[in-house]
């Protein structure tokens, strides 16, 4: 299995790329979630021109976000300043929006979206809509200005959902999901990807993106070190389920009545509530961010043992392997206590 990393979009963030090269990891990506993170086209730049090999991936944009002319324009021109190494992740939205208090968009604006983006870059033309006004477009330059001659690799965000893999298909992209460790549901995925597909000669690559900490020998599995390795997901799961209790129930349902007090808590830790218009202000600050300490008691390990790999070598191993036979073709992971010393573990790993 490939190995990978996602960081915080930052000025600054040109210096992990190039550890993460140096490293022989295979991809690098930043996040795209305004009001959270730095801009990723501006990130990704200072990482292109600080490389030569390994890949730069947007982990997701979202027609929610941008409209595709100008999401295709970032892409083009990231593609100009490393050809052929620039990898787009598209989903609906979910956290970039939820983070601005409004909800994602739809599967068929993804699939609009997604289709809209592939052929720009390629340098054809596409249908642009605005309200009833309907336009073709396409890149008026080429040259310098962007490249649309290497290809961009797109993947499609699927968390559970066979609706964003049957997009996959039908697009011929990739698929990346975060902190899916169950095999089952991978297959599933790929089923949901095959059976829409339209003569995808082979399966485009997946990618999962998840917390991991190798455990030291007699380490506790759930001690301080890999809460704080793995807190930054579990808090977003429980950030999730207190920002949708009210108009996505069905999701806080499914938790056992040990997550759901670990939602109240981090409610009224937050000093907001599940319906107060402005929770969005109070629950997204330091989003995926490395949690403080007084936060690690909502790092329970029922959710570690969910959403993050945690375990000795061999039984990471094990677990990857299992994985990879499943159709992950890569593990993207997100360091947040020292990130170079945690890339070169990952490294290590799957060297």
């Amino acid at each position: 299995m490939r190995a990978g990393v996602v960081v915080s979009a930052r000025p600054g963030v040109e210096d992990l790329a190039v550890r993460a090269e140096e490293l022989g990891l295979h991809s690098f990506w930043v996040y795209d979630t305004p009001l959270v993170n730095g801009d990723p086209f501006v990130a990704l730049s200072l990482c292109a021109k600080a490389t030569g090999r390994i890949r730069l991936g947007i982990g997701v944009t979202s027609p929610a976000l941008r409209s595709a002319p100008a999401a295709a324009s970032g892409l083009a021109s990231l593609n100009a300043l490393a050809p052929g190494r620039i990898v787009c992740g598209v989903g609906t939205g979910n956290t970039a929006r939820r983070t601005v208090g409004m909800r994602p968009t739809t599967a068929a604006r993804l699939e609009d979206f997604t289709a809209a983006l592939q052929d720009l870059c390629a340098g054809r033309s596409t249908e642009y809509r605005e309200g009833d006004r309907v336009r073709d477009v396409r890149f008026l330059h080429s040259g310098a200005h962007v490249n649309t001659s290497d290809p961009i690799e797109f993947v499609v965000a699927a968390l559970l959902g066979p609706k964003a893999a049957a997009v996959a298909g039908r697009r011929g992209t990739g698929l990346v999901s975060v902190g899916l460790l169950d095999p089952t549901a991978w297959h599933g995925l790929h089923d949901a990807r095959r059976s829409a597909a339209r003569d995808t000669p082979r399966d485009p690559d997946s990618y999962l993106v998840a917390p991991l900490h190798v455990l030291d020998e007699d380490e506790d599995p759930h001690g301080d070190a890999a809460r704080d390795a793995t807190g930054h997901l579990v808090l977003s799961l429980l950030a999730y389920a207190a920002d949708t209790a009210a108009d996505t129930p069905a999701f806080a349902d499914q938790l056992g009545p040990e997550e759901r007090e670990a939602v109240r808590r981090l409610l009224d830790r937050r000093g907001t509530t599940p319906t107060a218009p402005d929770r969005h202000t109070k629950l997204y600050p330091n989003y995926l961010g490395r949690i403080a300490p007084q936060d690690r008691d909502l790092v329970l390990p029922s959710l570690m043992d969910t959403l993050a790999l945690v375990g000795t070598r061999d039984d990471l191993l094990a677990r990857l392997t299992t994985l990879e036979r499943a159709g992950v073709d890569e593990l993207v992971i997100q360091p947040v206590v020292d990130p170079p010393t945690e890339m070169a573990r990952l490294a290590k790993l799957l060297a």
